[in-house]
C-alpha cells in the first residue's frame, strides 16, 4: 500500500475512532458528578472499576470493527518495544482517578500504531466537550482548530510539565523529584499532573512548552507524542534519541527549547 493510500485509509479509521471515543465518553459522562468524593480507597477503586466496565467493552468492539487487523495492546507491552504490525493503544478512562473525584481532567483516548509509530489518535474530553484528533502527516486538531506548539526559544520563559510514573517505582519517584527541582531552577514554571495526555495536549496547543516523564506507559503518551509531532514539536527520549514504544523516558517540547531541556534534565541520574 502506498503512503497516499495509507493516509486516506487512516483518515477513515480516525473518523471511526473519534466516534468510538465520543460514544465511550458520553457513557462515562452519565456517571460523572462534580460532587463525587470517594470516602476511602475501596470506594475509589470500586468507582474506577465500574468506569472501566462502562467504557471498555463497547469501545473495544468499535475500534476492532474500524481496524480488524490491528492487535490490542496488553499490559505487558505497555512499557516495551512493540512487535511489528498495527496495535491499538487505548485508555478507556484516562484520568479515572480524576473522574471519581469530580475533577474534569479525564478523557477516552485511542491511538493506532504501525510498526512502532503512532499514525492516528483520537482523544475525547467530555468536560468540556473537546475532540482532539490527529493523523500522521495531516496535522493535529482540537474541535477542528489546528494546533501549533509554542514559539518560545528561552527555557527561562517556559512552562514545563511532567507526570507521575506508575506506582511502586521508588527510584523513578526519586528522579521525578530531582528533575522537578532541577527544572524549577531553569524554567519559568513547573507543573506535575496526571494523566499524561493533558499536559502533552497543552504542549501541542502551545499553552505549555515542554513535557517530560520517566517510565511512561504507552497508552499514556502515544497520543500526545503524535499530537506534539503533528503540531510542529520535537519528541525524543532523554538521551535525545527518537522516542519509540519501550523508551525508558520521554521529552516533548517546542523545537527551540529541546536542546536546553535535554541539557537541564541530563544532570538527573
Amino acid at each position: 500500500m502506498t503512503t497516499e493510500e495509507n493516509t486516506i485509509e487512516d483518515a477513515a479509521v480516525l473518523e471511526a475512532a473519534v466516534a468510538a471515543v465520543r460514544d465511550a465518553g458520553r457513557r462515562l459522562l452519565a456517571r460523572y458528578s462534580e460532587d463525587a468524593r470517594p470516602a476511602d480507597r475501596a470506594g475509589l477503586l470500586a468507582a474506577a472499576g465500574e468506569n472501566e466496565r462502562t467504557s471498555n467493552d463497547e469501545l473495544r468492539r468499535a475500534l476492532a470493527a474500524a481496524r480488524p487487523q490491528a492487535k490490542w495492546l496488553t499490559d505487558e507491552l505497555e512499557t516495551t518495544e512493540l512487535p511489528p504490525g498495527e496495535w491499538w493503544a487505548v485508555d478507556a478512562v484516562e484520568g479515572n482517578v480524576n473522574h471519581v473525584h469530580g475533577l474534569p481532567e479525564w478523557c477516552v483516548s485511542a491511538t493506532l500504531l504501525r510498526d512502532g509509530v503512532p499514525v492516528l489518535a483520537a482523544v475525547y474530553q467530555p468536560v468540556p466537550d473537546v475532540v482532539h484528533s490527529a493523523v500522521r502527516g495531516g496535522g493535529a486538531f482540537a474541535n477542528g482548530r489546528r494546533l501549533s506548539v509554542s514559539a518560545k526559544a528561552e527555557l527561562g520563559a517556559a512552562i514545563a510539565t511532567t507526570g507521575q510514573a506508575e506506582a511502586g517505582q521508588s527510584d523513578t519517584y526519586r528522579r521525578i523529584g530531582e528533575s522537578i527541582t532541577t527544572m524549577l531552577g531553569a524554567a519559568l514554571l513547573v507543573r506535575a499532573t496526571v494523566p499524561s495526555t493533558f499536559p502533552m495536549l497543552l504542549v501541542a496547543a502551545g499553552h505549555a512548552d515542554l513535557f517530560w516523564q520517566y517510565r511512561p506507559t504507552l497508552p499514556g503518551v502515544a497520543a500526545g507524542a503524535l499530537f506534539i509531532t503533528e503540531a510542529g514539536g520535537t519528541v525524543t527520549d532523554l538521551a535525545g534519541q527518537p522516542w519509540r514504544p519501550g523508551s525508558a523516558d520521554i521529552l516533548a517540547s517546542a523545537p527551540a527549547l529541546h536542546a536546553a531541556a535535554l541539557a537541564t534534565l541530563s544532570t538527573v541520574n
